[in-house]
């Protein structure tokens, strides 16, 4: 049983501050200065596109979603896009022992690679052909360039296709009217964490243009990993060749170019990632790896053409472009590893390239009294391509064996079979007001793929707009989740072998929401949600005497749960905001496991003086069950605080502002995964970073 919880200092120190900016500051003389900055704040995220495709008001639109602008990503003094989603209800950003890589865990869907969330940049996936995430060597993405980040939470298939499972995440960079003129900055914090960026841009009428350069390097925190997997090979084989206790390998380093061109009818964007020396987290055998690194490089390119508009009607052609490529230099086990069979250590180097291209087609017809009528193809055409490995490994007898040095297997025994696969869809949505405050938008989205077949999703929103001040939303949405090349191609591997036999993933969920906003100051929301999810896709033992996992469809989960919302502007100066959400699962009649049951956040923001601004938020992360086949005893919860304070006005149109990242130093873990049969082999899970800060420095000739 667990000791009692004590009052978390974070919190406190979040009440008190509550208490002072609302009972002791008076409502000052230049409240009207201020208000225009957390008006804004508060109140450009009324508007959003994601939940049909076409910009209407966030209360109508059907699906729950959230809007954060540049100005609140800001005003938070977020420098990653993890730690603006961080801030989103019921999504929790959980971490991966292979180079702490995000795993966005929406509504208690949990999984290791993080399938299960579409992220979009600009209304297309990022999605990797390999594993089905944002890609193996992601390295974070720095967030100057964003303009505003747009989420569903919830099933989104009927519109977006594959992934948009538990839920979608529209990334949508800054255009010539967002940056309007030039800004520089740059920024430096603990760990030798160094970054400058560049945005220029200009709208005139009909014809813009946006130009962004964000580069950075950091040495990264090293919390300490206590043990891993090699120190159970030492008690095994009598070594002492572990590293742990030992900092996990967290450096990175990141550019990212974009430039949009927008004319009359058509707009071009363009964009470069590329990440070299990103750290390997706790190793990607969970055995650290400090000299190991990744590099990875994306590129992308659409182009939007409108063919014809009219006073009832549009049209639009896209065609676009994504290419990535993975590259790692690894050390799976450190030198002396499996008894001193490996003296230089188990090295492995593994590289992947993918190439993505696709068209879509689309009109949307408003000619008919009440309806607004969305129709779409589209077809794309994904390759994994040029795999390549060197290792000084084989495998035999369902373990390693040494081959004497590096050795190029990329013909002889390649760790994934080089696939393509082709996508063609039709889409079709309409929004029909059928009486005075009631609204239904009923869509359906056929999908056809070349290596699984086909899939047909639904989706149906009864909103009603009770009163002025109240809305409600019945919502119900099936979405599918398309079986990654790991799971379909995957061989010469001990372990995970793929399964070309697999079905798609699929989800239905049903849900009860409420909007209220009895003033303008005053929102609050409720999100009231269940779910069905059929088919999970897992690697599972093969029958002895086979030490091999082979991808199955396995079983199904339920769950259910809320998430409540409120935001509130008492005065000129102050805001506030908070949520709170709650899931439930089950798998098998026992908790999955890994994911959050309770998730709370706080926010304050303060101008106490003009041109001051103070932001302040706390979190907190409830207890967590293990998954079944872990036999560690649950996880216990943790919370802890963020500080932001930022000067407007320095100088002439310079801007300065300073921060602190885990104020408090909290001790905070997310769990790692179990052993095959033997126990954890990071039995202490995985630590994030502690206390932390950075300084910055901005010029920007006209206020955002």
């Amino acid at each position: 049983m667990s000791a009692p919880s004590r009052p978390n200092p974070a919190l406190l120190i979040l009440a008190l501050l509550l208490g002072i900016a609302w009972g002791w500051w008076p409502v000052h003389a230049s409240d009207e200065a201020l208000e225009p900055d957390l008006a804004l704040t508060y109140g450009e995220a009324d508007m959003v596109e994601i939940a049909t495709g076409t910009p209407q008001p966030q209360a109508l639109a059907p699906s729950v979603t959230s809007v954060i602008t540049a100005r609140d990503i800001e005003a938070m003094g977020a420098t990653d896009l993890d730690e603006v989603l961080e801030t989103v209800a019921g999504i929790h950003v959980a971490r991966s022992v292979r180079a702490y890589n995000p795993i966005y865990v929406i509504r208690g869907i949990y999984a290791e690679t993080n399938p299960q969330v579409l992220v979009l940049v600009n209304g297309l996936p990022i999605t990797n052909l390999f594993v089905g995430d944002r890609s193996q060597v992601w390295g974070g993405m720095p967030v100057q360039a964003i303009a505003r980040i747009e989420i569903i939470r919830g099933p989104g298939s009927a519109v977006y296709g594959a992934d948009a499972f538990a839920g979608v995440i529209n990334i949508i960079t800054k255009g010539g009217a967002d940056i309007r003129g030039l800004e520089v900055g740059t920024r430096a914090g603990r760990f030798l964490t160094r970054e400058i960026w560049l945005l220029a841009g200009r709208q005139e009428g009909t014809r813009g243009h946006a130009f962004s350069l964000e580069a950075g390097t950091t040495d990264g925190a090293t919390p300490l990993i206590e043990a891993d997997a090699q120190s159970q090979l030492d008690a095994l084989f009598g070594t002492a060749a572990s590293l742990a206790p030992g900092p996990a390998n967290l450096g990175r380093r990141w550019l990212e170019l974009r430039l949009e061109l927008e004319r009359s009818r058509w707009r071009l964007r363009a964009g470069y990632q590329g990440r070299r020396r990103v750290g390997t987290g706790a190793g990607v055998a969970q055995a650290l790896d400090p000299v190991g690194r990744n590099a990875a490089d994306r590129y992308n390119a659409d182009l939007a053409l409108r063919l014809w508009e009219g006073e009832t009607s549009g049209g639009r052609l896209r065609v676009a472009i994504f290419n990535t490529s993975a590259r790692s230099r690894l050390r799976l086990y450190p030198p002396g590893a499996f008894g001193g069979a490996f003296p230089e250590g188990v090295l492995g180097n593994p590289d992947v390239n993918e190439r993505h291209l696709r068209l879509e087609l689309e009109g949307l017809f408003t000619g008919w009294s009440g309806h607004r009528l969305r129709l779409g193809l589209g077809a794309a055409h994904a390759r994994l391509y040029k795999v390549r490995e060197s290792r000084n490994f084989a495998y035999a007898g369902g373990g390693l064996v040494p081959l004497g040095g590096l050795t190029d297997v990329s013909f002889t025994a390649p760790f994934v079979q080089e696939r393509g696969r082709r996508i063609y869809y039709a889409l079709a949505q309409d929004e029909w007001d059928l009486a005075r405050d009631w609204r239904l938008t009923a869509g359906l989205r056929y999908d056809r793929y070349s290596d699984f077949g086909s899939t047909l999703n639904p989706r149906a929103a009864l909103v009603w707009q009770s009163s002025y001040a109240l809305t409600t939303k019945l919502l119900f949405g099936r979405a599918f989740r398309a079986p990654s090349f790991a799971e379909l191609y995957n061989i010469n591997n001990p372990v995970a072998l793929g399964n070309p036999e697999l079905r798609p993933e699929t989800i239905r969920t049903w849900e009860l929401a409420f909007d209220y906003r009895p003033a303008e100051e005053l929102r609050g929301t409720l999100s009231l949600f269940r779910y069905r999810w059929r088919d999970i896709i897992r690697f599972v033992p093969d029958p002895a005497p086979a030490t091999t996992w082979t991808a199955r469809n396995t079983g199904s989960q339920s769950g259910q749960g809320l998430e409540l919302e409120l935001r509130w502007r008492p005065a000129a100066h102050l805001a506030l905001r908070g949520h709170y959400a709650y899931q439930r699962a089950q798998a098998g009649g026992a908790d999955p496991g890994n994911a959050p049951h309770h998730l709370a956040y706080l926010r304050l923001d303060w101008e106490p003086l003009p041109r001051w601004a103070l932001d302040l938020q706390a979190r907190w992360v409830g207890e967590r069950p293990r998954i079944a086949s872990d036999a560690r005893p649950p996880l216990s919860g943790y919370a802890w605080a963020d500080l932001t304070l930022r000067r407007r006005g320095l100088a002439k149109h310079l801007e300065f502002a300073a921060a602190v990242r885990n104020l408090l130093n909290a001790d905070r873990r997310e769990p790692t995964l179990p052993g095959q049969g033997t126990p954890a082999p990071i039995p202490q899970d995985l630590p994030l970073p502690g206390r932390s800060w950075w300084l910055e420095l901005r010029y920007r000739p006209q206020p955002l």
